[in-house]
């Protein structure tokens, strides 16, 4: 077994692939290196002396910058390295010609919806409009559990805290995401559970939800029933007798929508993981498929990656502003843009932004940029797209799925049980965890430090996902997990 790897021939630094003691010899491209320290796994150490204030190269490409004089051998991180980072930059279109060659295509067994829409779950929603109906919300999917039948793969309520007290951006953003969880074709039926005297009640939200079928779409005003849990349950049985008879069928893999998102990453989450992750979206896009890359935080510091993978230089520029408008974001708020890894980054051996972002990135694979979308915005163009999100874990995945994706793609090198509006396949960096964390964790990337190569695991991964596409429940499913979060922005009154 590999106990090291150097990513990119210019890289100055190596990563360990298991901890590796004080005095160990690694030999490397012909070069012996005494290691002067303890290398925690995943942690970096450098193959020459690296001056101060010179960049830490990683990935082939710079993670940071040294604080000090760094001999051979020393374990490189937080404490000897820093951010090279600046505020908003200027860039310049250098387009990278890039393709994914056509494979044969493939098909999941899905659910065709009245409107043409394709589904992978078959379940009824329940959407509160506003944060003072959640408890009705929630005590209706406790009581109606007993209604499951046929092909019902679940009834489940999402509660939030918002749809109320804000204001213009904000607002919109709310509503447009319920919106677009109404409207997603996961759901067989949705129950839309208002109050009545919100600012995003449901007259209001119609404006966003757009046309919709009567029998898969059902509306309840708490303020205007009597028995507002009665009349909820009546309707969520008129939702499953009209879900309840549908069945799966044979559909393209064209029409599958993937979102791709990692949280609690470690040092090998760009080494196993996330590229495991490019390697299926590569797959599934030449299957004539389409992905949805997120986080914007995560992509500083390797931002001129995607803008020069993008097809057109209008995606160019709708990418700088992805990536300045987050910035200023912080920058409104008088925090610090590079204010990340977190904490549990930093103990799996991240050491700054540009090295996260680097490892974030891999998840994009090679295929090029086709769509740029802002938060809430519904995908439209097959093939790889960025969306504008934050990196938190709830909030960033429910962004995924509110433009579309079917099943979203969470790959982690410390483990978390959280689930969101669609299947999360949870995918381990390492096999450690893998190991400790068998509840939580769908698909083990730990394999590829143990001898397997990447397109083998990007072949299982793609298989994997097809049989989730067709019914197979992830982990956080079994657990009945259900969660959903929305960005907020603006000024709650």
């Amino acid at each position: 077994m590999q106990n090291h790897i150097k990513i990119h021939p210019a890289d100055k630094v190596a990563v360990a692939l298991s901890p590796l003691k004080a005095g160990t010899t690694i030999s490397i491209e012909g070069q012996e290196i005494t290691l002067k320290e303890n290398i925690p796994q995943g942690h970096k150490f450098a193959l020459q002396t690296i001056e101060s204030q010179e960049p830490v190269i990683k990935y082939g490409s710079p993670i940071g910058i040294t604080k000090e004089r760094i001999p051979a051998g020393t374990w490189v991180h937080t404490h000897n390295m820093k951010t090279a980072l600046g505020d908003l930059l200027t860039y310049t279109y250098e387009k990278q010609n890039t393709s994914v060659i056509p494979t044969e295509e493939r098909f999941f067994q899905g659910y065709r919806r009245a409107d043409k829409k394709v589904g992978v779950r078959n379940e009824i929603w329940i959407i509160p409009t506003v944060g003072c109906v959640n408890n009705i919300a929630t005590s209706v999917e406790k009581k109606a559990q007993s209604m499951i039948k046929g092909s019902i793969d679940a009834i489940a309520a999402f509660p939030h805290p918002y749809g109320c007290s804000q204001m213009g951006d904000d607002q919109e953003h709310t509503r447009q995401i319920l919106a677009d969880l109404i409207n997603h074709p996961n759901a067989g039926g949705v129950l839309v559970l208002g109050l009545g005297c919100e600012n995003s009640n449901i007259g209001e939200l119609k404006n966003y939800i757009g046309s919709y079928g009567e029998n898969r779409v059902k509306f309840l005003v708490a303020q205007e029933s009597d028995d507002e849990i009665e009349d909820a349950l009546k309707l969520i049985q008129e939702l499953v007798d009209y879900a309840a008879p549908l069945k799966r069928e044979p559909i393209s893999c064209k029409e599958l929508i993937i979102g791709m998102k990692c949280g609690g990453s470690d040092g090998l989450s760009g080494i196993t993981a996330n590229p495991t992750v490019g390697a299926f979206s590569d797959l599934l896009i030449s299957k004539g498929g389409t992905t949805i890359l997120t986080e914007v935080p995560e992509m500083f510091g390797a931002e001129t990656l995607l803008m020069n993978r993008c097809e057109t230089e209008e995606l160019f520029d709708k990418t700088v502003s992805l990536i300045n408008d987050f910035k200023q974001y912080f920058t409104s708020h008088n925090q610090t843009i590079y204010e990340n890894p977190s904490p549990g980054n930093k103990k799996g051996g991240i050491s700054t932004l540009e090295d996260k972002s680097m490892g974030c990135t891999q998840k994009s694979g090679s295929a090029p940029v086709r769509g740029v979308l802002s938060y809430g915005e519904p995908v439209k163009e097959k093939g790889l797209n960025l969306l504008s999100a934050p990196g938190n874990d709830l909030v960033a995945s429910t962004a995924l799925a509110a433009s579309g994706a079917h099943i979203v793609l969470f790959t982690t090198g410390r483990g978390t049980p959280f689930a969101s509006p669609v299947p999360t396949v949870k995918i381990s960096s390492n096999s450690a965890l893998y190991e400790k964390k068998s509840n939580w964790i769908d698909f083990n990337c730990g394999t590829m430090v143990e001898g397997t190569d990447l397109k083998t695991l990007g072949n299982q991964l793609f298989e994997y996902v097809l049989s989730v596409a067709s019914g197979e429940e992830v982990k956080s499913e079994k657990a009945g997990f259900h969660d959903m979060a929305i960005f907020k922005q603006g000024v709650t009154l």
